[in-house]
């Protein structure tokens, strides 16, 4: 393949065919003249050797400085494409697309290949398609770490939207600062007077979620409070309640913040006050839109920043004369913490609040 770039050339495909690079050329400008010249059974073999390398004739590269298309693919892990304007992956799109446009880049959307261990994988049996674009950026929460070792093993030039590792070495990545942020919020709760703060979601490893998990840790230890760590997986918004309740919790920080309405329903329903009888905050944006206008404390997550921050690491990959160092390659942009109205002090007692709903008498 192509020397740094993964991509097979045409000088690939004269080695395979066995025929000069200049034949190549000649085949695939096309023409009767060609045709005569170079013979039916060469050409037969460059256009074998084209399918078995996967190589691209693209007009436009050949007229662009260094063989490059000006082609941005895009990857998306999870079904990601907005629906509307109010979808969570909506604003790192818009990222996507308005610094694509302002380097002078199209953008290719590809689409995966089904994994026998669940989700979608980038690389597969049609991974010979990501020829057609310089480069690629992937979205999406969860990740596939075969692809991301096959890329780097490949040299080809990604960046991901959010943090990710591999075994292979540094990938290329724009984050958010989670740690930090969830730091702050834990903090803030701390100082409005609650003794007992818990986190509650998703303990998978993964790295938003290991981040998230490293922040409220650090709260806790400087405050010298103990950590109280609550599996929220599948948990409706009443046993959520239920267990914050059980733990003597005031006060909580949610991940997935998806979550965290559907406990503040469940409080109001059983005549709980969010503030007061418990606070509660999310650890990034709601992954999809809240049925009332509460004004979450937690912080926000820049998202169209790290979409147009993500093509210019892409850019930055191509352009540069001398490959970027680990550090260069990834990125990690501030969180906005959010006041909100959903913590304050607590009024319940030190003890935590009785979040069980009033048994009925019989009869």
């Amino acid at each position: 393949m192509g020397r740094g770039t993964g991509r097979a050339t045409q000088a690939d495909v004269a080695r395979l065919a066995g025929v000069s690079q200049a034949t190549v050329s000649l085949i695939l400008s096309g023409g009767e003249n060609g045709r005569r010249r170079v013979g039916e059974q060469a050409r037969q073999r460059v256009l074998d050797a084209i399918r078995l390398t996967g190589y691209v004739a693209n007009p436009a590269a050949q007229r662009l400085a260094g063989g490059r298309t000006r082609i941005v693919g895009v990857f998306t892990y999870e079904p990601v494409f907005p629906r509307d304007s109010r979808d969570f992956y909506h604003p790192f799109l818009i990222g996507v697309e308005a610094q694509a446009e302002a380097l002078g880049c199209d953008l290719l959307f590809f689409t995966g290949t089904p994994s026998p261990q669940g989700g979608q994988r980038l690389l597969g049996d049609g991974s010979r398609r990501l020829g057609i674009a310089d480069g690629c950026v992937l979205l999406g929460r969860y990740d596939d770490k075969r692809d991301l070792a096959d890329l780097l093993d490949r040299d080809f030039p990604f960046a991901f939207i959010g943090r990710r590792e591999s075994t292979a070495g540094p990938v290329p990545y724009v984050g958010a600062d989670y740690r930090t942020a969830t730091r702050e919020v834990v903090e803030r709760l701390f100082a409005l007077g609650h003794e007992r703060v818990g986190f509650l979601g998703d303990l998978r490893r993964d790295e938003p979620s290991v981040d998230r998990a490293q922040g409220y840790h650090q709260a806790v230890r400087a405050a010298g409070r103990r950590p109280v760590v609550l599996d929220g997986t599948g948990l409706t918004g009443g046993e959520a309640l239920d267990l914050l309740g059980d733990n003597g919790l005031t006060a909580a920080v949610i991940w997935p913040s998806g979550l965290a309405p559907a406990i503040r329903a469940a409080a109001l329903a059983r005549g709980l006050s969010v503030p007061g009888d418990l606070s509660l905050a999310q650890l990034g944006d709601a992954e999809s839109e809240t049925p009332d206008d509460v004004e979450w404390t937690g912080f926000r997550i820049p998202r169209e920043e790290m979409g147009a921050a993500a093509v210019r690491l892409l850019y930055e990959q191509l352009v540069s004369a001398t490959p970027l160092t680990a550090d260069a390659l990834q990125r990690s942009l501030p969180c906005t913490v959010l006041t909100g109205t959903t913590a304050g002090p607590p009024t319940a007692s030190a003890s935590g609040f009785s979040s069980r709903p009033p048994s009925r008498s019989a009869g």
